[in-house]
């Protein structure tokens, strides 16, 4: 079985720091990279990307609302034309950086809110899918299992990646439990190997009541804020490894070579 495990990083920001960046990108095999715009700046874009390329990390846009008092976590409604610029001005960012430094983007992942917002709601998530269409076909489409995002990826004939969480909860209907939720996060490095190893091992969303639903695995994410992170990262990655498990950057799997 071929895994990928990828991490949000770049996200320098009064909320939130990047002294994990460098040891997270030993770990993961591909990074989604902060675009400016909820956090992050040309610089960090740069560094980020070059020390992806140092670790044979395949990286992506991490495109979300241009809010980064919030650090993107706030919903806002937007016309459709406003997010089809926000997703193409962010993957384009961070395109023309990465041409500079020799390296391809290959994938997208939407952030915070507007990530959260497109999960459940199949008009935007088409937006979204049809806005990274416009900018290259060939972008992998990194979206939580389940979610509305990956039906209007799959719709519209994006390469679409099915990605689950290392360290949240989920709800019975499958979506993350809420930040605002004392249970929202598995903070032990232990408990979300565990977590992550049944839900690969079973391809299905372990819920926190104890329920499972039936889905598609390509990618893990792991978070790169908190004290655990890097230790938490490195937990899942020998879990995987030792359970038989092929890890790899997601433009390499099988399904999209």
């Amino acid at each position: 079985m071929e895994i990928n495990i990828n991490c949000d990083l770049g996200e320098s920001s009064k909320l939130h720091s990047t002294e994990n960046d460098p040891l997270l990108l030993e770990i993961v095999n591909s990074a989604n990279i902060a675009c400016g715009y909820h956090a992050g700046n040309k610089l960090t874009m740069e560094k980020t990307i070059e020390i992806s390329k140092k670790n044979n990390v395949s990286i992506g846009a991490h495109p979300s609302f241009n809010d980064p008092e919030n650090f993107g976590r706030k919903r806002i409604d937007l016309p459709k034309s406003e997010i089809k610029k926000l997703i193409t001005d962010q993957v384009n960012i961070l395109s023309t950086i990465a041409e500079e430094k020799k390296i391809k983007v290959t994938h997208v992942k939407p952030h915070g809110a507007l990530n959260n917002m497109a999960c459940e709601n199949f008009d935007l998530a088409k937006t979204i899918a049809e806005s990274i269409l416009e900018v290259n076909k060939n972008l992998i489409f990194l979206v939580p299992t389940g979610s509305e995002m990956e039906k209007a990826g799959k719709k519209l004939n994006l390469k679409v990646a099915a990605e689950i969480f290392a360290d949240r909860n989920y709800e019975d209907d499958g979506n993350l439990v809420s930040r605002k939720k004392s249970n929202a996060m598995i903070t032990d490095p232990e408990a979300a190997k565990k977590h992550v190893i049944k839900m690969v091992e079973a391809q299905a969303i372990n819920c926190y009541s104890g329920k499972q639903i039936p889905c598609d695995i390509d990618s893990i994410c792991v978070h790169g804020d908190g004290k655990s992170a890097v230790s938490t990262a490195k937990e899942i990655k020998n879990g995987l490894v030792k359970s038989g498990v092929t890890l790899k950057s997601l433009d390499k799997l099988k399904k999209f070579v």
